[in-house]
């Protein structure tokens, strides 16, 4: 696991988004793995500054968004259908048939998680994964207690993580209290992992993945099994875990 530690945000954002565009450049066929929230935003403004700037296409490009909201639309603004069409997919030349989110309006949402694992195995898995970090430890809406063989499934949000995330939601809009998210199996089949991290929020959780013991009650702590991990993290993050390491990249 390689841990990059950074000064602050934005320094995050243009090292982790500078190398997917490294990744994207020097392959033909390419599925990158996507998260939502906030601390991606900042990478997703970098890559299309860079696509303004640099013309990288995203014309080969298959992306596979970790999870979704059940009982939201893709019209939904709060969906992550809307999300990643309004902070990168509608700024870039990526087709929208080349775009997969789960969909949290399935009627049957058992037989839509079997689809979505499937049509992500069949079209080869994911080259290169973007991960942020709940502050519970949480990886995709892989809350605490989840099984490391998990597949894509339907899980009922804690507590702390709709705490998090009730800032996206207006007074007026209902807050899902479910998601489709993939599982903690699927995303360690991917090739390749950047895992974000940023603020004094994260310390505790950051703390646990690179320090504590790996358990199914901190789901990032799965991620240690993975062979290509890169940890890309502002000093705020980190400070805890690095009180007590010296195998990281200071930049």
């Amino acid at each position: 696991m390689k841990i990059v530690a950074v000064a602050d945000y934005e320094e995050m954002s243009k090292v982790a988004a500078a190398y997917i565009v490294s990744t994207i450049r020097s392959s033909s066929s390419f599925s990158l793995g996507l998260a939502t929230g906030g601390t991606p935003l900042g990478v997703y403004q970098q890559l299309i500054k860079n696509y303004q700037t640099q013309q990288t296409s995203y014309a080969h490009v298959q992306t596979f968004n970790l999870d979704e909201y059940v009982g939201l639309s893709p019209q939904d603004d709060e969906s992550y259908h809307a999300y990643m069409n309004h902070h990168l997919f509608q700024a870039i030349n990526i087709p929208p048939e080349q775009t997969h989110v789960p969909n949290g309006m399935a009627v049957n949402l058992e037989e839509e998680c079997v689809r979505y694992e499937n049509h992500l195995q069949e079209r080869g898995g994911v080259d290169l994964q973007l991960l942020g970090i709940g502050q519970n430890g949480h990886i995709g809406f892989n809350e605490p207690g989840t099984s490391f063989a998990s597949r894509t499934h339907v899980v009922k949000l804690t507590p702390s993580t709709l705490a998090a995330n009730a800032r996206y939601f207006p007074p007026s809009k209902k807050q899902p209290t479910h998601a489709l998210t993939m599982g903690i199996a699927t995303i360690l089949q991917s090739k390749e992992i950047i895992l974000l991290a940023s603020g004094e929020k994260k310390q505790q959780a950051m703390n646990q993945l690179l320090n504590g013991h790996m358990s199914e009650s901190v789901p990032a702590t799965a991620l240690r099994m993975h062979g290509a991990v890169t940890i890309v993290a502002d000093r705020k993050a980190l400070q805890l875990a690095l009180a007590q390491r010296e195998d990281y990249d200071d930049r």
